[in-house]
Protein backbone atom coordinates (compact mmCIF):
# COMPACT_ATOMS: atom_id res chain seq x y z
CA UNK A 1 0.00 0.00 0.00
CA UNK A 2 1.35 3.40 -0.98
CA UNK A 3 0.83 6.49 1.09
CA UNK A 4 -1.67 7.83 -1.47
CA UNK A 5 -3.65 4.58 -1.17
CA UNK A 6 -3.55 4.91 2.61
CA UNK A 7 -4.90 8.45 2.42
CA UNK A 8 -7.70 7.42 0.03
CA UNK A 9 -8.62 4.50 2.28
CA UNK A 10 -8.80 6.69 5.37
CA UNK A 11 -10.97 9.30 3.65
CA UNK A 12 -13.21 6.62 2.16
CA UNK A 13 -13.68 4.85 5.49
CA UNK A 14 -13.88 7.79 7.88
CA UNK A 15 -15.05 10.70 5.74
CA UNK A 16 -14.81 14.11 7.42
CA UNK A 17 -13.16 12.59 10.52
CA UNK A 18 -10.20 11.25 8.52
CA UNK A 19 -7.70 14.02 9.17
CA UNK A 20 -8.58 14.24 12.86
CA UNK A 21 -8.15 10.48 13.31
CA UNK A 22 -4.77 10.34 11.61
CA UNK A 23 -3.51 13.38 13.50
CA UNK A 24 -5.00 12.78 16.95
CA UNK A 25 -5.72 9.10 17.60
CA UNK A 26 -2.76 7.46 19.35
CA UNK A 27 -2.23 3.86 18.25
CA UNK A 28 -0.62 1.78 20.98
CA UNK A 29 0.32 -0.99 18.53
CA UNK A 30 2.51 1.51 16.66
CA UNK A 31 4.52 2.63 19.67
CA UNK A 32 1.99 5.16 20.97
CA UNK A 33 2.13 7.21 17.79
CA UNK A 34 -0.59 8.75 15.69
CA UNK A 35 -1.01 7.43 12.16
CA UNK A 36 0.71 10.53 10.82
CA UNK A 37 3.66 10.14 13.19
CA UNK A 38 3.95 6.43 12.39
CA UNK A 39 4.18 7.04 8.65
CA UNK A 40 6.70 9.83 9.17
CA UNK A 41 8.73 7.42 11.34
CA UNK A 42 8.93 4.98 8.42
CA UNK A 43 6.27 2.47 9.38
CA UNK A 44 4.71 1.10 6.17
CA UNK A 45 1.32 2.68 5.36
CA UNK A 46 -0.29 -0.78 5.19
CA UNK A 47 0.72 -1.50 8.80
CA UNK A 48 -0.59 1.90 9.86
CA UNK A 49 -3.87 1.29 7.99
CA UNK A 50 -4.37 -2.08 9.67
CA UNK A 51 -3.58 -0.64 13.12
CA UNK A 52 -6.03 2.21 12.53
CA UNK A 53 -8.69 -0.27 11.40
CA UNK A 54 -8.11 -2.43 14.45
CA UNK A 55 -8.32 0.51 16.84
CA UNK A 56 -11.53 1.85 15.30
CA UNK A 57 -13.23 -1.53 14.77
CA UNK A 58 -13.41 -1.36 10.98
CA UNK A 59 -14.88 -4.70 9.81
CA UNK A 60 -12.31 -7.09 8.35
CA UNK A 61 -14.08 -7.17 4.98
CA UNK A 62 -13.41 -3.43 4.52
CA UNK A 63 -9.70 -3.56 5.34
CA UNK A 64 -8.05 -5.46 2.51
CA UNK A 65 -7.39 -3.61 -0.70
CA UNK A 66 -8.72 -0.33 0.62
CA UNK A 67 -7.54 2.78 -1.16
CA UNK A 68 -6.72 1.06 -4.45
CA UNK A 69 -8.01 2.60 -7.59
CA UNK A 70 -10.20 0.53 -9.86
CA UNK A 71 -8.26 -0.80 -12.88
CA UNK A 72 -8.55 1.27 -16.02
CA UNK A 73 -10.92 -0.05 -18.61
CA UNK A 74 -9.59 -0.40 -22.11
Amino acid sequence: MRRSEFERAVVHEFGPRASALTADLVLSTLGDRTATQAIEAGIPPRDVWLALCEETDVPVERRYGAGRLEPRRR
